[in-house]
């Protein structure tokens, strides 16, 4: 397994964001070089998709790693930290690429007891682009021939899971994500004379409490969501009250019923709320990501191979579902299946370690080789059950 991790410190020296990842799509194909493979590369972005046919006819199972990095500066300390300034493997990317370059090794030396077929994609975009949905788009589900009747991939955390412990849960294991924008529109003026203007600031800030309570009241514990704002942005002298302000933020849900009343809610709040002040407000809602859902019997079917494989001691049930989103639901709304997580925080890491997407994350690639066993094992059992 060397030389997975080298290829995975070699991903991470050379970060790339986005779509368009020319380099990472180079290594990742130079590693499967030589392998039975039918290997096609994207158009609308640079994915890999690679089938392996077995020996023997049978149904088709689908393997996805995400590729691509986060626009961050690196403070991890890493001996191969990124030289792209701007540009960090801090969500364990990287990890996923190798680890499906391994599985893709370890299936093709057992071609000959497969009966079917294992189609293998590597995806841009995951970071906010819906790679997944233009891979979609260009066939993935099609790429074997006959749809897939599972899917399974693996998602490394930098803390949430003890170190080399895999987990999921059943039903949701990540939430739907949305991102918005509140304008709200005033009349400007003079800071001493407020009554001579429509002043869109206190309205804005009543917008965002009005629309934490909803999120905090509306939604109970068994089907939470959570709403966020991350920027306000309005005026600029102190003695000026501006002409609108503009907020912005995002929404979490683990049902697609709790993400539309998210949505209804901060229409509805921010344009009553400013209208109850004389003033205008308009929302832009972007659909993001759907909940991840995982299907009870893949999971269960993940568990098995885990304890089998490592041992019981390397499961445990995630307990409650993440607030992190991942376009991999796309592919779950269709195709029943697992999305595994594994702690891959390194063992020698802070307590608590710094989280994914953190600029001082770092991640165990020790433990490839383990997630490697219990993609291939999983697959494997899949297919023989047809």
């Amino acid at each position: 397994m060397r030389a997975l991790r080298q290829l995975r410190r070699e991903l991470h020296r050379e970060p790339e964001v986005g779509l368009r990842l020319p380099s990472t799509q180079r290594r990742v194909t130079e590693a499967l070089a030589g392998l039975p493979l039918e290997i096609r590369h994207g158009a609308a972005l640079s994915s890999i998709v690679a089938v392996l046919r077995g020996a023997r006819p049978g149904p088709a199972v689908l393997l996805r790693a995400d590729m691509d990095a986060l626009p961050l500066t690196e403070e991890s300390g890493e001996p191969f930290s990124s030289v792209v300034a701007g540009a960090m493997h801090a969500c364990g990317h990287d990890l996923h690429s190798a680890i499906l370059v391994g599985v893709a090794r370890s299936l093709c030396a057992a071609r000959q007891s497969l009966a079917g077929s294992v189609v293998l994609a590597w995806q841009p975009g995951e970071e906010g682009q819906d790679g997944m949905a233009l891979m979609l788009g260009e066939g993935l589900l099609e790429a074997a021939g006959t749809p897939p009747v599972a899917t399974y991939g693996v998602h490394a955390l930098s803390g949430t899971l003890p170190h080399g412990v895999f987990g999921t849960r059943a039903g949701a294991s990540h939430a739907a994500a949305a991102e918005f924008a509140v304008h709200v529109g005033g009349a400007g003026g003079h800071g001493g004379f407020p009554h001579l203007a429509r002043d869109p600031i206190p309205v804005a800030a009543e917008i965002v409490t009005a629309v934490e309570v909803f999120a905090a009241r509306r939604f109970g514990p068994a089907d939470p969501a959570v709403v966020s704002f991350g920027s306000v942005h309005g005026g600029e002298a102190h003695n000026v009250i501006p002409d609108h302000v503009t907020l912005t933020g995002t929404a979490r849900a683990f049902s697609s019923a709790a993400a539309r009343l998210v949505a209804e809610g901060v229409h509805r709040i921010a344009r009553g709320v400013a209208e109850a002040h004389g003033l205008e407000a308009g929302v832009r809602w972007s659909e993001g990501y759907p909940p991840v859902i995982n299907d009870p019997h893949e999971v269960a079917l993940l568990e098995s191979v885990v304890c089998e494989t490592l041992g019981a001691h390397r499961y445990a049930p995630l307990p409650h579902p993440l607030p992190a989103g991942d376009d991999y639901a796309r592919v779950l709304d269709v195709v029943p299946g697992a999305f595994a997580l594994f702690g891959a925080a390194p063992a020698d890491a802070a307590e608590p370690p710094p989280g994914n997407h953190s600029p001082r994350a770092r991640f165990d690639d020790a433990l490839i080789e383990d997630a490697v066993t219990v993609l291939a094992h999983l697959t494997r059992r899949r297919l023989d059950a047809r």
